[in-house]
């Protein structure tokens, strides 16, 4: 079996989603109107989609309170002293900055404007294929 998505209820599934494809070069891979505002976002490989939507019916999670460790988003990113500076411009708060973990792999978190954990992560021997 594949992973096909990994669902997250946010409060704003619209603007959210115009956020991760102008700064993450994610792409709206399809999109439903109201009333949840369904977006499923595809990784800039395709491999993976991400959807977030708003049900009402249930409870939003409260991603701005939670740890990061519980729940992040991951990206590889290559260059850290670029790519932390333009997303904190474009909302991104920096939680952690860039460490090397024991395995040699460099790791940051910063949460999006919404509150959702995202760490940054380049892999010191990539675990996906290119």
């Amino acid at each position: 079996m594949k992973i096909e998505h990994f669902a997250l209820q946010v409060a704003d599934p619209s603007s959210m989603a115009q956020w991760y494809v102008v700064h993450f070069g994610m792409r709206i891979q399809r999109s439903l109107g109201a009333p949840s505002q369904t977006h499923f976002l595809a990784a800039s490989d395709g491999a993976v989609l991400v959807e977030i939507y708003h049900n009402q019916a249930v409870p939003l999670p409260d991603y701005p309170n939670m740890d990061p460790l519980l729940l992040h988003l991951a990206f590889c990113c290559e260059d850290m002293t670029k790519t932390i500076p333009r997303l904190a411009e474009a909302g991104a708060v920096l939680v952690s900055p860039p460490s090397l973990t024991a395995a040699g792999d460099e790791i940051a978190m910063l949460r999006d404007p919404w509150g959702l954990a995202v760490q940054l992560v380049k892999r010191k021997q990539a675990m996906l294929p290119t």
